[in-house]
């Protein structure tokens, strides 16, 4: 009986050093600092209207420099990740700098826009569960892909072609 409860005394100090132990690393990541930045804007979206407000509610989180950064983007190690999809998001797309891009780049990202709207890879569905307003409806889509083929009707042929 006293080997079982001795036996019992040790697991739970072993325990209690682990849980400490783990404190401890938690305290201390928190100390290490990630990107969380808002550079400026430096041109607006000449998108219509309908449009805009569409990417301002499911893209800009991570595609613009007006990043809403919540709570959780400052506990590491969610915070880390935040800021890796924030920066590669804005270095893969930025609606804050489509002034800067050329126009067959613009084309270039329209077109893509849509081909991961269509695939279901954007918005991303880790980004989903705390932003549900981000949620692309049908009617979404529908605009979207009506406007990326608009955009294509109407586009320079010169740039369409420049696109593949």
């Amino acid at each position: 009986m006293k080997k079982v409860l001795y036996e019992n005394q040790n697991f739970k100090k072993i325990i209690y050093r682990i849980l400490l132990g783990l404190l401890i690393v938690f305290i201390a990541i928190q100390f290490i600092a990630v990107e969380k930045t808002n550079p400026p804007v430096t041109g607006e979206l000449n998108f219509p209207k309908e449009i805009k407000s569409v990417m301002q509610r499911s893209c800009y989180d991570c595609h613009s420099n007006e990043t809403v950064w919540p709570w959780y983007s400052h506990i590491a190690p969610v915070s880390w990740l935040v800021s890796k999809d924030v920066v590669k998001g804005r270095d893969e797309l930025n609606f804050s700098e489509w002034d800067k891009y050329s126009d067959k780049r613009r084309a270039k990202k329209i077109k893509e826009i849509w081909e991961e709207i269509e695939k279901g890879e954007m918005p991303m569905s880790i980004y989903i569960p705390l932003h549900p307003d981000a949620v692309l409806t049908a009617e979404d889509k529908e605009l979207i892909k009506k406007w990326v083929n608009d955009f294509n009707a109407s586009a320079n042929p010169v740039i369409n072609n420049q696109m593949d």
